[in-house]
Parts: C-alpha cells; sequence; structure tokens
C-alpha cells in the first residue's frame, strides 16, 4: 500500500477510536481531506482508497485540479468543499463549481453565493465560520454576531446553511481545546433553537481532532495526516 494509503487509513481508524472512546455513533464524523497544495494525483490516489471529499483553500489551484480530474476521471464523482477565505470577486466560480463551502463569515457573501449558484445545481451547502478565539489575524464572524447572520441568511435560495466551522487558536491544553469547541458547538444550539436546522460542526485538525469529536464535531479537515508535509515553495 502507497503512504497516502496508509495515512489515509490511520486517519479514518483514529477518528472511529475516538468515536467509540467518547460515546459519538459509529461514522457520525466524517473526514475531509485537506489538498490544498497538493497535486491531482495525490487526491485520485486517495480516492482510489474511498476517500470523496475533499478541501481547497486557493480557489485558481483547486479549480485547475478539477479540471484535470475529470479530463483524466470523468467517472470519479469527488465533492468539493471551499474552506478558504472569501473574497467578494471570487463568489461566482466557487458558487459553480463547489459542494460545500465552509467559510462563509458575513451576509455579502452569502448573498452573492445565493444568487450565483446555477439553478441546475443542487442548492451550495454552507457553513458560517466563526472566529471562536477572537484572533485578530483570523477570518470569521464574532460569536456574539452569528445567531443574527444565521437568521439573516437561513432563508436565502439555492444555499442551505449546514452549520458552522472555526480553527480555535492553537494550544496543546486539550481542555482549553474543548472549551473552544464546547463553545462553537453551543452557538449551533442557540441557531437551533430558533428554528434553523444543523447538522455539521466542522472543527478539529490533525493537532485537536480527538477534543473536536468530544465536543460533537461532524466534520474534521486532516491534510498533512494524510498527503504529508506540505511545500509552499512550489
Amino acid at each position: 500500500m502507497s503512504l497516502i494509503s496508509n495515512n489515509l487509513q490511520a486517519v479514518l481508524d483514529d477518528i472511529r477510536a475516538t468515536e467509540l472512546r467518547f460515546d459519538r455513533p459509529s461514522k457520525s464524523v466524517r473526514l475531509l481531506a485537506v489538498s490544498k497544495t497538493f497535486g491531482a494525483e495525490a487526491i485520485l490516489e486517495a480516492a482510489q482508497h474511498g476517500q470523496t471529499a475533499f478541501g481547497e483553500n486557493y480557489l485558481q489551484e483547486a479549480l485547475e485540479k478539477m479540471t484535470l480530474i475529470q479530463s483524466n476521471s470523468p467517472e470519479l464523482h469527488l465533492e468539493w468543499h471551499f474552506i478558504g477565505p472569501i473574497q467578494s470577486n471570487k463568489t461566482k466560480p466557487i458558487a459553480e463549481h463547489f459542494d460545500w463551502v465552509h467559510s462563509v463569515d458575513r451576509e455579502k457573501i452569502a448573498v452573492r453565493l445565493s444568487e450565483q449558484r446555477p439553478a441546475t445545481m443542487a442548492d451550495l451547502n454552507i457553513c458560517l465560520q466563526v472566529n471562536i478565539s477572537g484572533e485578530e489575524s483570523k477570518s470569521g464572524v464574532a460569536p456574539e454576531d452569528v445567531v443574527a447572520l444565521a437568521l439573516r441568511i437561513a432563508t436565502l435560495p439555492r444555499i442551505r446553511l449546514r452549520g458552522l466551522m472555526a480553527v480555535p487558536e492553537p494550544t496543546s491544553d486539550v481542555a482549553q481545546q474543548r472549551q473552544a469547541f464546547r463553545h462553537l458547538r453551543e452557538l449551533g444550539e442557540k441557531i437551533s433553537a430558533q428554528g434553523i436546522s444543523l447538522d455539521t460542526l466542522s472543527m478539529g485538525m490533525s493537532s485537536d481532532l480527538h477534543a473536536a469529536i468530544a465536543e460533537g464535531s461532524t466534520m474534521v479537515r486532516i491534510g498533512t495526516g494524510i498527503f504529508g508535509s506540505r511545500n509552499y515553495a512550489k
């Protein structure tokens, strides 16, 4: 077996074991393979071993890989998730090519995605990105504003609000990790209490996936744990 297939299986085994450890239902946590900076061949290799959902941060890079994969493997149906910051002038190609967007943090972006999603495609699944740790360097709606934002965009056509996403401030303290993820889960519960049905908490990466699963994550985002170290100099 290849390095990618071995890594993929190890990550899946870890997720399933963590579900069991924290009394989560089996297969209640999905794996999103973060393929930014890795080529189409790496995605195809992971797909050959059962991985179907891939996360991309950089629009142009993602579109190039989508085109190459569609050309070489037209029978392959992958699920593409945009997880990077969104500029207003990039919403149209995101709306036209992705299945999920995890990084919506303001009404303007949601409206543009709604208006630009082709009517021939299924509704675009979106998560609101929350700046759960209040870091100035990070994107995301403030926790105190997320319920109001959800209420404003939940009825927009051609998009479906599925849940929340966050990238908490890095820490090796498991208690602090869990506190941040618990806060995000509680925000999701507040939104659901307003009559908006949410089913997704996109939280947890390689360094904190156990804490995220313990606090209710339904989707963890893993990149280097599957594909290896990134080379940003390419």
